[in-house]
C-alpha cells in the first residue's frame, strides 16, 4: 500500500503558485476507464512529469477530494507521459465502488477530474446471509433502510423486488426499504393475557443481477409500539479487524456475515487502515465514523456528533431515539509494544519494571488522555451513558488474580493501568459483570490464531483478555461474551478461515433505561 508524503501540502501550494502544477480549479488533463474490470485507465496531461500518478481509493472515503492527503491509496501506478495508459491491479480489492484520481508530482493536486469505477464480484448474485434483522421501526413513524450494499455477484446492476411480506414495507429497485408501520388502536388484552412488548415485520426481498441470477433475503424489522422507546436493548461490540480483515481470503463477505448474525448495533473497530469502517457501513447500510488510521465506528443508528481523535482514541455521539435516547462512545487502540505479558512470561521482569514499561509503551498516557477528554461526559453519564471500547493491548487487573497465578506465569495482583484507571474514572467492565469468575470465564481475546509466540520457536503465547467493552451510566448488562466464529486455523494456515481476525471480539448486550 502506497503512503505518499513526498511533497507536503505547503510545497504543493508553492508549486501551484509558480505554475509548476496545473491549477486545481481547472485541471487540463483527462482520465478515463479503458478496459472496465481490468481497471486500465487512459490519461493525458499538458504537464507530463515522472512523478505524476494514478491512485485508486474507495468511493466511501479516503480519496484526496480536496487535493489533500486523507488516507493511503489502495493501488497506484506512475503515469509519466503526456498521454498513455496505466493498469491498476484489482486482485486485492473487494467488490465495491472506487474512485481513480490522476495526481501531480507525488502530491495530491488533480491533473484530471476523478473517475468512478466499480469492481463486481464474480459469480451469481448472492447475499452473505439467508436472513437479516434490520434496525428498529416504530408505529406511526416513517422508516427507511437499505440492502443495496449487501448483494454481490450477478455482474453488477442488481435490481431488487419484494416477493412477500408486510404490506407497509415497500422495496425500491435499488434495495431501499421504506414505509410506515401503522399505529394500532389502544386495546386492553383479554383477562389473563399479557400484551406483547414487541412485534416485527417480515419481508422477503429478491435481488436479480444483469446476468439473470438471483438470490433472496428474509428480512425482519423489529417494530416498537408508538408509545415505547425505539431502542430498549443495545448490542455493543469491540472488534480488531486485523488490517481490515485483509489477511483472510473473502474477508468482505465473511465480515458482513458475522456482523449481521452477531446482533451488534454499535461496533468500535480497530486496524481499519483509514477506510474499512466506511466500507463495512456502506455495505450494511449503517452509519459510520472513520478515523485517519486504526479507528472507526459503525452503527445501525445515526452518529450525530464526532469528537475527533485524542491520542489513540476517538469518540462519537449516537442517537438511538432522536434526542430522547443517546449514548457517547469512545473507541481506543492503545500501543502494542512493549507488551506486558511478554515482559513477565518471557523475561521474568518484576512488577515495578513492567509498569514502567507500560508507560513507555504509550498505553498509560494514552488511556489517561482519553479519560481526560471524556471526563465531562462521564460526569453526565446518568443523563447520556458512555461506552469505552477497544483493543487495549494489555490485560485487566480483574484477571491477574491469585487463583490464576499459575496461568499468568507466576504473577498475581498486577495493577494494569489500562484497566485500573478506567475503573477509577467510573467505568465498569461489562464482561466481568456478566462473567465475574475469571477462572471459569477467562474471556481471552488474544489470540485465537497464535497458540505459540511468533518468532519465538516453541514458546507458548500468553493468552489474555485485552479487548474490552466498558460503560458508565444507566446501562444494565444483560449478557457479555468473547466471540470467535467457527474454529479458526492458527497462523500461518489462516488464509481460508471464516474468522477474519487474530483477536476474539467482545460483545455486550445492554438494557437501556425506559
Amino acid at each position: 500500500m502506497r503512503v505518499r508524503f513526498l511533497i507536503p501540502t505547503v510545497i504543493t501550494a508553492l508549486l501551484l503558485a509558480l505554475g509548476a502544477v496545473p491549477a486545481s480549479a481547472a485541471p487540463q488533463g483527462t482520465l478515463a476507464l479503458a478496459e472496465g474490470e481490468d481497471f486500465t485507465f487512459s490519461y493525458s496531461t499538458p504537464e507530463p512529469h515522472a512523478a505524476n500518478w494514478v491512485g485508486l481509493y474507495r468511493s466511501s472515503g479516503g480519496g484526496p477530494v480536496d487535493e489533500e492527503y486523507v488516507a493511503p491509496s489502495l493501488v497506484w501506478q506512475y503515469a509519466p507521459e503526456s498521454e498513455g495508459t496505466v493498469r491498476l491491479s484489482a486482485d486485492s480489492l473487494e467488490p465495491g465502488s472506487y474512485t481513480a484520481f490522476f495526481l501531480a508530482r507525488d502530491g495530491y493536486a488533480w491533473l484530471a477530474e476523478p473517475v468512478e469505477v466499480r469492481r463486481s464480484a464474480q459469480g451469481p448474485t448472492t447475499f452473505p446471509v439467508e436472513a437479516a434483522t434490520l434496525h428498529n421501526a416504530r408505529q406511526g413513524e416513517a422508516y427507511e433502510a437499505t440492502l443495496g450494499g449487501l448483494v454481490s455477484g450477478g455482474g453488477g446492476g442488481t435490481e431488487f423486488t419484494k416477493v412477500s411480506g408486510d404490506a407497509w414495507v415497500k422495496v425500491s429497485p435499488d434495495g431501499t426499504l421504506t414505509g410506515t408501520p401503522r399505529a394500532s388502536a389502544h386495546r386492553e388484552p383479554p383477562a389473563g393475557v399479557t400484551r406483547p412488548d414487541r412485534s416485527s415485520a417480515s419481508v422477503t426481498v429478491e435481488a436479480t443481477g444483469v446476468d439473470g441470477s438471483s438470490a433472496r433475503l428474509d428480512v425482519t424489522i423489529p417494530v416498537r409500539r408508538h408509545t415505547d422507546p425505539l431502542v430498549d436493548e443495545l448490542g455493543v461490540m469491540s472488534l480488531n479487524t486485523w488490517h481490515g480483515g485483509t489477511q483472510v481470503n473473502g474477508y468482505h463477505e465473511k465480515q458482513l456475515r458475522f456482523l449481521l448474525e452477531s446482533g451488534a448495533d454499535v461496533v468500535g473497530l480497530q486496524e481499519t487502515q483509514g477506510r474499512h469502517a466506511a466500507r463495512l457501513a456502506q455495505a450494511l447500510g449503517w452509519y459510520h465514523w472513520q478515523g485517519s488510521g486504526s479507528l472507526g465506528v459503525i452503527s445501525r443508528y445515526p452518529i450525530v456528533e464526532e469528537y475527533g481523535e485524542v491520542n489513540a482514541s476517538g469518540g462519537v455521539r449516537i442517537a438511538l431515539d432522536g434526542e430522547e435516547s443517546q449514548v457517547n462512545l469512545w473507541n481506543v487502540h492503545l500501543g502494542y509494544t512493549p507488551y506486558g505479558p511478554y515482559d513477565f512470561c518471557f523475561d521474568g521482569m518484576n512488577v515495578e519494571r513492567v509498569l514502567e514499561r507500560e508507560a513507555a509503551s504509550g498505553r498509560t498516557p494514552q488511556i489517561t488522555d482519553t479519560l481526560a477528554a471524556m471526563s465531562h461526559q462521564v460526569d453526565a453519564a446518568d443523563d447520556v451513558p458512555v461506552l469505552l471500547v477497544g483493543d487495549f493491548n494489555a490485560p485487566s487487573h480483574l484477571d491477574w488474580t491469585e487463583e490464576l497465578r499459575e496461568k499468568n506465569c507466576g504473577y498475581a495482583d498486577v495493577p494494569w493501568p489500562t484497566s485500573v484507571l478506567p475503573t477509577q474514572a467510573g467505568f465498569t467492565d461489562s464482561y466481568r459483570v456478566a462473567n465475574p469468575d475469571p477462572v471459569s470465564a477467562p474471556g481471552i481475546t488474544w489470540s485465537p490464531l497464535y497458540p505459540f509466540n511468533e518468532g519465538s520457536t516453541g514458546r507458548v503465547e500468553p493468552q489474555d483478555r485485552i479487548d474490552f467493552v466498558y460503560h458508565a451510566g444507566d446501562l444494565t448488562v444483560r449478557e457479555s461474551r468473547d466471540v470467535v466464529v467457527c474454529d479458526p486455523a492458527p497462523v500461518p494456515g489462516h488464509r481460508d478461515n471464516e474468522w477474519t481476525t487474530d483477536h476474539a471480539a467482545v460483545l455486550t448486550f445492554y438494557s437501556l433505561p425506559s
